[in-house]
């Protein structure tokens, strides 16, 4: 794959990575089988719950797809280009969350994207998708345990927002997986 290619689909990654902050913030009030009024929109996250489908407010998915984007920014453009993402997207999230929020949102995105970049970056070269995999799942609870307990101070609505931003990531292997073999097809093409 050429550098020219790379930093194009880096640029794509890393302008969809920024998007996710603002369409999880939309989708919270906007999208959801289920709106509270002034409070967040929720879906279906699993067929079983204590009362029925396990819910979690529609904004989780962007945030499971985001950790995602950021993995894939840093493959094609770096460790620097990854980490100012990060906190560009910290800054994003802060700027456009409810005033309620915005110290809860900041950090509970700017650690999580840490903990995923921690995770992601020694796994890398041990394959695409297992590096992907463990850092989102590092990132995903890192993020729902930060974000519940600094905003709500408490974690009632833990599993939800764990498995909400999990699906997100299950159903971007696929496409993961797909990265890897075409970088693998293009690395042994003569």
């Amino acid at each position: 794959m050429s550098m020219s290619t790379r930093k194009a689909s880096g640029l794509v990654y890393f302008i969809a990575f920024i998007a996710c902050i603002p369409t999880a913030n939309w989708m919270i009030g906007h999208v959801g089988t289920v709106c509270a009024p002034n409070g967040p929109c929720l879906l279906p996250v699993w067929p079983w719950g204590a009362n029925g489908p396990l819910m979690a407010p529609s904004g989780v998915m962007m945030i499971g797809l985001a950790l995602v984007l950021r993995d894939l920014v840093q493959r094609r453009l770096g460790r620097t280009a990854s980490l100012m993402s990060i906190v560009a997207g910290a800054a994003l999230s802060g700027a456009i969350a409810p005033p309620a929020l915005v110290m809860a949102s900041t950090a509970a995105f700017f650690l999580s994207e840490l903990a995923d970049f921690a995770v992601y970056t020694p796994l890398q070269a041990r394959g695409l998708v297992l590096a992907v995999l463990a850092s989102s799942m590092v990132g995903l609870i890192a993020d729902s345990v930060l974000f519940l307990w600094l905003a709500f101070g408490s974690l009632d609505f833990l599993v939800g927002q764990i498995v909400g931003k999990a699906w997100m990531v299950l159903l971007a292997l696929p496409f993961i997986h797909w990265i890897r073999r075409r970088e693998t097809a293009s690395d042994i093409a003569p």
